[in-house]
């Protein structure tokens, strides 16, 4: 007798036997990188993206400003919230296998002298199963955990650029409120000037000349400060924004006035290799070039025939049931699903080129980074000797202006070039700081913290 499902068997068998995961495996991409950064040391420094670097500036303000952030910032919950959805794709992808089903049950009863009840009910289930012959499933599955670490890693990415914002905002800030101490004591020196020349030009010591210079001079200093209080006032509204706040809840907090922020800690970046675990872009890169590739392996899938298995069990007065497979043959749509697949290839490619793109390109922001703070390091070192050297040449100005030896043009230039290298030491001391922050964040460092810094959580979480 032959087996009239005989011929579903052996398609079934057949296509069993050549079950494989189609698509090429992912192998990590590769890049060539020097051993050291131009101007570094060869001392590599490892998984350092824990590595809290503000905390080397010694501003307990500035920490209490990276812990709120950290929590509240606004792009930091977006990437949070992008995560959540990357994992509700993954788990969608776990579930191949699906089962619909249906039940209902009915009673009806009638009243009298004799009761009547009648009952019926029905059940039925169409439970189907994909069979993954060709791993187009489990590439689905690699696609979509590649999606989802690259999604994780790109909360990583927000942390750092968030970082970088506050950090810089901050020392902006501390910026204006420096250069507006150094303006007003200039005023202040420049009014004593002015009064003295009018005193000496009631004496008859002086013309009409040097108070209108004198005069001249303190007027410069004046109209200097509106533009200083607007960058003050206009980074403290960009910090605010960071933190998801009000700028009225930290207005009079900032206000109070700190030092500038001066690096305390080393500068030890380690060397280029080390960017590729420090950096969460690369690393989200090396992820989306993952998925990428696992991207190949489902277009191929698509080409070759797909076997599900489907049926109906329905229960009532007369059971009955259905149960068997399904062969779908893609033969009319090939040329569509090789430009699929060829187009994911190409796509594959560009995720590699894109991942060497950004290794290169954190190697240069590094390199640059390091370059920047050492000639700043020795920019502010030189401008502290210069004020040094100013401050002696106003007091010896002073003496000899009051001693009739000196004009009252060299007192007035003198005291200019004074001010003008205090505010160049102040805008070589933000310029320090800020070369500091920018190594660490080009280094990567900082982006994976401990729960008790501030982790945040999806927007819409209880």
């Amino acid at each position: 007798m032959t087996d009239a499902r005989s011929p579903f068997t052996a398609v079934f068998l057949a296509l069993a036997l050549a079950a494989c995961s189609v698509g090429p495996d992912y192998a990590p991409p590769q890049q060539e990188l020097a051993t050291r950064f131009a101007e570094g040391a060869a001392d590599p420094i490892g998984e350092a993206s824990a590595q809290q670097w503000w905390l080397g500036f010694g501003d307990p303000m500035l920490d209490d400003l990276v812990r709120t952030g950290l929590a509240q910032n606004l792009d930091i919950q977006s990437a949070l919230a992008r995560v959540a959805e990357a994992q509700a794709a993954a788990r969608a992808t776990g579930l191949p296998a699906q089962i619909d089903g249906a039940a209902s049950w009915q009673a009806a009863r009638s009243g009298g002298e004799g009761i009547a009840t009648d009952t019926s009910g029905t059940a039925s289930f169409s439970p189907s199963l994909l069979l993954d012959l060709f791993g187009g499933e489990r590439r689905t599955r690699e696609q979509a955990l590649a999606q989802l670490q690259s999604a994780e890693l790109g909360v990583g990415e927000a942390r750092l650029a968030f970082l970088s914002s506050l950090v810089s905002g901050y020392i902006d800030l501390r910026y204006y409120q420096a250069a507006l101490a150094v303006t007003r004591q200039t005023i202040a020196s420049r009014a004593q000037t002015l009064a003295l020349v009018q005193q000496q030009r009631t004496a008859g010591l002086a013309t009409e000349l040097d108070e209108a210079q004198a005069q001249a001079s303190l007027d410069e200093s004046r109209a200097s400060l509106p533009s200083l209080e607007s960058g003050f006032y206009a980074s403290s509204y960009a910090i605010a924004t960071l933190l998801a706040l009000p700028v009225q809840t930290l207005q009079s907090r900032l206000e109070r006035g700190a030092a500038q922020p001066h690096p305390r800690g080393n500068a030890r970046v380690g060397v280029p290799a080390n960017l590729l675990r420090n950096r969460p872009d690369i690393r989200a890169a090396e992820r989306d070039y993952a998925a990428a590739v696992a991207a190949i392996g489902v277009s191929e899938a698509q080409l070759y025939p797909s076997v599900s298995i489907s049926g109906t069990v329905t229960a009532a007065q007369n059971d009955s049931w259905s149960f068997g497979p399904a062969l779908s043959l893609p033969v009319l749509g090939q040329g569509v699903l090789r430009a699929n697949r060829d187009q994911a290839i190409a796509q594959a490619d560009q995720a590699r080129l894109e991942w060497r793109s950004a290794v290169l390109g954190a190697v240069e922001e590094a390199q640059a980074a390091q370059t920047d703070y050492l000639r700043n390091r020795r920019a502010v070192a030189a401008y502290r000797r210069n004020v040094a050297s100013y401050d002696r040449v106003v007091a010896l100005s002073r003496e000899t202006y009051d001693g009739g030896t000196t004009t009252l043009m060299d007192l007035l230039e003198s005291q200019r070039s004074l001010a003008s290298a205090r505010l160049s030491l102040a805008s070589a001391m933000r310029d320090l700081a800020a070369s500091w922050a920018t190594l660490h964040v080009a280094a990567g460092l900082g982006w994976q913290l401990p729960a008790s810094a501030g982790q945040g959580r999806p927007a819409g979480s209880g």
